[in-house]
């Protein structure tokens, strides 16, 4: 299997919050923003309390203009956009002809504009994109990202007009006309169910006096609860082959029965007619070491390899965990080695 898809880190510079005391600096994508203000333990247990605010102001942000902004979206986007209320989130997909996975937004509309932020260093690529589909409606697309930093917390709620703008993860819930294609269907079953977040909007001066005295959690925390979730992010469970239903990525991105879009028929098809080629599952891995292992670490089965890792964290209560993406045959109750180091499956897509 081919290695994760990253995109390359923005050129932004970096964030104010890395003069913080004790702030490191992540890696890759996550350059740009602290993996762990010194005890990334203590920094995951205060987001699953609610206490802190995670850095991102590595993200890109798009904003999208115009009366027609929300019906064109709709129509080249896997969600169900039109007449989407004010402040109320969505995230929606685009895909490529073949259906795989291409972008991920995370959209709120605040009346008169769309905004909406992305993965670090994929604006630019999505803007171009978003351009070449005007044609002649009424919309104008602007990368802001040099003016506007996210900030995340540990909150599921759509923000009110005293506050500032943001997108609320609706992650695990089934949104509108969609379906799981995970083993766990009842969201307040998933894992997910634990984990509130959301992103705030703000301009990019206003990024440390918005956070102000709040405790700070780097990305290596905020990843550990992601993962633990189940949460598939772009460039990570991603290659250039993903389909959305390897994922479960349905459940909050896709909408079953709306107009054409671009890579619906793969949508379609292997929802009515079959499953997909590969599933994502939750290993827990042999805690013995003193290291993780390596994102694209390949997952093994009786010296084959049947995958990949796609995300790895240590978490505060469930130690050493990742998120694979393997062949859709494989034995549940394989015995899987990364890294030379035993791993246990938890399903998440089922064979």
């Amino acid at each position: 299997m081919s290695a994760p898809t990253v995109a390359a880190p923005s050129p932004l510079p970096p964030s104010p919050m890395l003069s913080r005391p004790r702030a490191v600096a992540g890696e890759g994508v996550d350059a740009e923003v602290a993996a762990h203000y010194g005890d990334p333990l203590r920094e995951q247990r205060l987001l699953v309390e609610g206490m802190a605010a995670v850095d991102l102001s590595h993200r890109g942000v798009l904003t999208i203009a115009g009366p027609d902004r929300l019906t064109w979206l709709h129509s080249i986007t896997t969600q169900m956009l039109t007449g989407l209320a004010p402040r109320t989130s969505a995230e929606t997909l685009v895909l490529s002809p073949k259906g795989h996975i291409e972008h991920d937004l995370h959209l709120v509309d605040d009346g008169e504009t769309t905004w909406v932020t992305v993965e670090p260093g994929t604006a630019v690529a999505l803007k171009t994109w978003l351009d070449s589909m005007r044609f002649m409606l009424r919309v104008e697309v602007s990368d802001v990202t040099a003016g506007y930093a996210v900030i995340g917390e540990p909150v599921r709620a759509e923000t009110t007009a005293s506050e500032p703008l943001a997108w609320s993860d609706p992650w695990p819930f089934l949104v509108g006309d969609t379906a799981a294609y995970g083993a766990v269907d009842d969201p307040a079953q998933h894992p997910g169910n634990e984990r509130p977040w959301r992103e705030l909007i703000v301009p990019r001066d206003q990024l440390e006096a918005t956070i102000g005295d709040r405790p700070m959690a780097g990305m290596w925390a905020a990843e550990a609860l992601r993962v633990a979730a189940w949460r598939p992010r772009l460039g990570f469970e991603t290659d250039n082959r993903t389909i959305v239903h390897e994922l479960d990525w349905l459940r909050t991105a896709v909408h079953l029965h709306k107009g054409c879009y671009r890579g619906q028929e793969t949508v379609a098809r292997v929802h009515n007619l079959g499953r997909p080629p590969r599933r994502l599952v939750f290993l827990h891995l042999d805690g013995s070491g003193h290291t993780l292992p390596a994102q694209g670490a390949d997952v093994e089965v009786d010296g084959r390899v049947v995958g990949r890792v796609t995300s790895v964290a240590r978490h505060h209560e469930l130690g050493p965990i990742a998120l694979a993406v393997i062949k859709r045959n494989t034995a549940l109750d394989a015995e899987c080695l990364v890294d030379g180091r035993s791993a246990s499956q938890e399903e998440i897509v089922p064979r």
